[in-house]
């Protein structure tokens, strides 16, 4: 067998992750057709869970934990009057209640509770780790451990349907929200159980699952000319549009490439983008009227 040339390309990739795979199996089917040096995803999907998974391939997995923390929103299902052993469809069920007679005001007065800032438990069937082992594997074995509450923010939750058993609802969620944990939760606030029985995420950061592409039709482009597959790549600084942008002239960017802090006329900032007579160069912070280097590019400074 031959083995294949991977080669440097860089940019983000919205890919439109199939139900059942997971999202590291997706990246490396995605990596494959690309012959990517290096690759990676920002923030993954269960199996059981379907739509925007953005990739970030050669340079822009150096932004990847900026859009590990952008906001998600998703469509998600949820069955009442079930829970099972995982929190997903995936799972056995291990308790049943009866659904109590439910109208649309009542669930929708349920999911106003939901709204806002508030602690969340992880669930034992996360990828969170435990003394260096993750959560699920130990869930698997029968493990349970203690697990901090941690801060999230929903900022919307909308009911699209309801059938009387099932809810079909939209959320907009801070990371870290475990949308498994919040049906549990729906469920006890609507005097049942409950589970997550399906789940698409719609959007990340500025990003759109309209946007994003299947892989198949990766593969129908694929080939020994990648001008096609390229084509499909956002420049890396578009996951990072709602940062202030701070422009450097050509001897302040090659300072700054050099590690070097550089004075800059703007206020205070936790985060800007950076660009230079040749482009993006990275991200950096400001403060006391000096650019701060934080996490540039290769080619920075060249």
């Amino acid at each position: 067998m031959t083995k294949l040339e991977y080669r440097k390309v860089d940019g983000i990739l919205l890919l439109d992750k199939p139900v059942g795979l997971s999202s590291n199996a997706a990246l490396q089917r995605a990596r494959r057709l690309y012959r990517a040096a290096r690759a990676g995803h920002t923030g993954s999907l269960d199996p059981l869970a379907g739509g925007l998974l953005p990739l970030c391939f050669g340079e822009a997995t150096k932004i990847t934990s900026w859009l590990l923390d952008a906001d998600k929103r998703y469509q998600a299902r949820i069955k009442l009057g079930e829970r099972t052993s995982t929190g997903d469809a995936e799972g056995e069920v291990i308790e049943r209640r009866p659904v109590p007679p439910l109208d649309r005001s009542r669930v929708e007065a349920a999911l106003a509770g939901f709204r806002g800032p508030r602690m969340q438990t992880p669930p034992m069937h996360s990828a969170l780790k435990h003394k260096g082992r993750p959560l699920y594997k130990l869930a698997a074995r029968g493990v349970t451990v203690a697990r901090q509450p941690r801060p999230i923010v929903i900022t919307d939750l909308t009911l699209r349907d309801f059938d009387g058993a099932t809810l079909a609802v939209d959320v907009s969620c801070s990371k870290g929200t475990y949308i498994r944990v919040l049906a549990e939760e729906i469920g006890s606030a609507l005097s049942t159980c409950a589970h997550l029985s399906a789940l698409r995420r719609t959007a990340a950061g500025p990003f759109t699952v309209d946007e994003a592409v299947t892989l198949e039709a990766l593969a129908a482009r694929a080939g020994n000319d990648f001008k096609a597959l390229d084509a499909w790549l956002r420049p890396m600084d578009q996951a990072l549009s709602h940062w202030p942008a701070v422009s450097l002239d050509e001897r302040a960017a090659i300072l700054l490439g050099r590690g070097r802090r550089v004075p800059v006329s703007c206020g205070p900032a936790e985060v800007v983008r950076i660009y230079g007579p040749a482009g993006f160069l990275g991200l950096g912070g400001v403060a006391g009227g000096e650019l701060i280097p934080r996490r540039l590019l290769s080619t920075a400074g060249k």
